[in-house]
C-alpha cells in the first residue's frame, strides 16, 4: 500500500515539474520578457532590430497559427480574410497666404483665394496576397476635388502584382499604379517630408499615376532593403523595382488616353548599404511618348481690347513629351540628402499666348534634413530645408502653360510616435500663377474707379510667403 502511494505520488509530482517547466517556457517565450515595443520605446534597440524583431516574431505566429489549426501534420489553408490588410493617413491643412492672394500651386489644389483650411488627403489602402504568386494593392481618396466638389471619393491606385519567379525577383504589375519617374514621384506622402512634391517631377507625372502595365526587377536583398527602408522611418519609397520598363496612357490619373501612342518609361534604383550601415540610393529614369493638350481661351499678351482667343495647335493637339531624370538620396542617419534634376522636351504655351509650341525644359530640387531621435515626449523629429526650380510647360493644363518656378522651403516635422505626426512649413515662393491677374489695358486703368479697360489674364508671375501647417494621422 505504502510503495502504491510513494509511486502515485512521485508520477504526480513529475507531472506537476512538466507542466511546470512547459508553462515557464511559454511564458518566457511569448510574455516573459518586454516587447519589441517596449525596448525601442525604452531606447533599449535600434530601429533596425525592432524591425527584425517584429519580422521574426509574425514568422512565429503565423506558424503557431498554422499549427494550431491543422490537423495531424497537414495544416489548414488560410482563409482569404487573413492575408487581406487595412490601413490608412488623413492629413488636415493649413495654408496662410502672406501679402498675395494670387499664388497658386499645383502640388496643392486648396493654396488659393479665399481659402486656408483644407482636408489634403484622406486615404483608405487595401492590400493582400490572395495567392503566393498574387498581390493586390487598392487605395481610395475620400478627400478628392470632382467638378469643383471637396470631398469626393476617387480612386487612386488599383493594380495587381504577378510573381513570375518562386523567389518574387521578377513580377508584372498591371492597373492604376503610380510611374516610377524620380524618388519624389513613388516615395509616399505619407512619407514625404516636404509638404507637396517639387514642381520638375510632378509636371512630368501629374497626381503620379497612370493606367500602367511594368515589368519589375528586385532581387531579395534589395526588395528587403527597399522594405527596411520604410519600415525603419528613414522616408524610403518602398519597392518599385530596382529595374523597370513599361508602357502607361500618359493623360492623367483620371482620363482616357486621348491617342494610341503609349508612353514608354525606363526605371533604375540602387539602395546601396555601405559596410557601416549607412545607405545611399542613386537611380536614372527616362520615358518618351505623345501626349494631347486642351485649349481654352486666353488674353493674348499683346491685347489692345481684351479679346480672350484659343492658342493654336499643331498635329492635331499632339505633342512630344519626353524626360530623363537622375536622383540620389542618402538616407537620414542621421544627416539626410535629397536630390533630384530632370531635363526634356514637351508642350508649352509660348510667351505671347497665342500657340502652344514643342519646347525645352528642365528642373529640380535639393533637400537636406537631419533625423533626431527624442528621449521623451515624441518619437523622431525631422527639421529640413528645400530649394527648387522649374522651367518648363504643364502639359496637362489647359494651354499647357509655361511655369517659372524657384522656391525655398523651411520645414520641421514632429513625430508624437507611429501614428500622429505634425509638420510646420515656411515657403518662399516666385511662380507662375494659373489665377487671374487685374493688368491695366491704358494708363487710365489703374486710377479709374472703372473697370473698363481692365483686363483679366493669368499665366503671370507671383511672389509671396506661406506659413503652412499639417497634421496626418495613420492607422
Amino acid at each position: 500500500m505504502c510503495r502504491w502511494f510513494l509511486r502515485a505520488m512521485r508520477g504526480t509530482v513529475q507531472i506537476a515539474l512538466f507542466v511546470a517547466l512547459v508553462s515557464f517556457s511559454w511564458w518566457s517565450e511569448g510574455w516573459g520578457g518586454p516587447t519589441e515595443d517596449v525596448l525601442l520605446e525604452n531606447k533599449q534597440i535600434t530601429i533596425d532590430q525592432w524591425v527584425k524583431l517584429k519580422a521574426e516574431e509574425e514568422k512565429r505566429d503565423a506558424k503557431a497559427m498554422e499549427q494550431s489549426r491543422g490537423i495531424s501534420d497537414v495544416p489548414v489553408r488560410e482563409r482569404w480574410y487573413e492575408k487581406i490588410s487595412i490601413r490608412g493617413y488623413t492629413q488636415l491643412r493649413y495654408n496662410f497666404t502672406a501679402g498675395n492672394d494670387l499664388l497658386t500651386s499645383p502640388g496643392d489644389r486648396a493654396i488659393v483665394r479665399n481659402n486656408e483650411l483644407s482636408m489634403r488627403r484622406t486615404r483608405l489602402i487595401i492590400s493582400g496576397q490572395p495567392h503566393d504568386r498574387v498581390f493586390v494593392y487598392l487605395q481610395g481618396e475620400f478627400a478628392g476635388l470632382v467638378n469643383n466638389q471637396e470631398g469626393t471619393g476617387v480612386l487612386r491606385d488599383a493594380y495587381a502584382d504577378l510573381y513570375l519567379t518562386e523567389n518574387k525577383a521578377w513580377r508584372i504589375r498591371a492597373g492604376l499604379s503610380k510611374i516610377p519617374f524620380g524618388f519624389d514621384t513613388v516615395q509616399s506622402s505619407q512619407n514625404r517630408l516636404a509638404l507637396d512634391r517639387n514642381d520638375s517631377t510632378f509636371a512630368a507625372v501629374p497626381n503620379e499615376r497612370s493606367l500602367s502595365v511594368f515589368l519589375y526587377y528586385t532581387p531579395p536583398t534589395v526588395r528587403e532593403r527597399f522594405r527596411r527602408l520604410v519600415d525603419s522611418g528613414l522616408k524610403g519609397s518602398g519597392d518599385y523595382g530596382m529595374f523597370g520598363i513599361g508602357v502607361f496612357n500618359g493623360q492623367g490619373i483620371d482620363q482616357r488616353d486621348a491617342n494610341k501612342n503609349k508612353h514608354v518609361v525606363f526605371h533604375l534604383a540602387y539602395p546601396h548599404e555601405f559596410s557601416n550601415g549607412q545607405i545611399v540610393q542613386v537611380g536614372m529614369d527616362a520615358y518618351t511618348g505623345q501626349v494631347v493638350v486642351s485649349t481654352s481661351p486666353v488674353v493674348p499678351g499683346n491685347s489692345t481690347d481684351g479679346v480672350a482667343i484659343s492658342p493654336q495647335v499643331t498635329n492635331g493637339g499632339n505633342y512630344l513629351d519626353e524626360r530623363v531624370a537622375w536622383h540620389m538620396v542618402v538616407f537620414p542617419q542621421p544627416f539626410g540628402l535629397q536630390a533630384e534634376y530632370n531635363i526634356g522636351r514637351g508642350p508649352q504655351l509660348n510667351e505671347a499666348r497665342t500657340a502652344v509650341e514643342l519646347g525645352s525644359l528642365h528642373g529640380g530640387y535639393v533637400q537636406l534634413f537631419y533625423n533626431y531621435k527624442c528621449d521623451t515626449y515624441c518619437q523622431n523629429i525631422f527639421p529640413y530645408v528645400r530649394m527648387q526650380e522649374y522651367f518648363g510647360g504643364s502639359k496637362l493644363q489647359s494651354n499647357a502653360p509655361q511655369n517659372s518656378v524657384r522656391e525655398s522651403e523651411l520645414g520641421i516635422e514632429y513625430q508624437f510616435n507611429r501614428a500622429l505626426e505634425l509638420t510646420v512649413a515656411y515657403t518662399w515662393t516666385q511662380r507662375t500663377s494659373s489665377d487671374s491677374a487685374t493688368l491695366p489695358l491704358n494708363s487710365f486703368c489703374s486710377g479709374s474707379s472703372s473697370q473698363v479697360g481692365c483686363i483679366q489674364t493669368p499665366y503671370q508671375l507671383q511672389s509671396g510667403n506661406l506659413l503652412r501647417f499639417q497634421l496626418q494621422w495613420s492607422f
